[in-house]
């Protein structure tokens, strides 16, 4: 690290709930996504994986298979 985040770090360390909030905001403003959003995106995959194995546009490969074709591809 740099002097000026060393710094840094050392004004940072404030008592644990003010550094937690520092921390929060620090996050927040990365602009990563949110749990929710996370979540929100996983359900929004499966239902769309759900719909193209009911509507037949996907084929389906047992788990067995699956398996046997990464150890074999690895395995060398």
């Amino acid at each position: 690290m740099g002097m000026a985040t060393n710094k840094l770090l050392e004004e940072a360390l404030l008592p644990a709930d003010e550094r937690a909030r520092l921390v929060e905001k620090l996050r927040q403003s990365l602009n990563l996504p949110t749990e929710a959003e996370i979540n929100r995106l996983w359900v929004e995959e499966a239902e769309r994986r759900v719909s193209q194995i009911e509507e037949g546009k996907v084929e389906l490969i047992p788990g067995e298979q699956v398996f046997a074709r990464i150890r074999a591809k690895y395995q060398r």
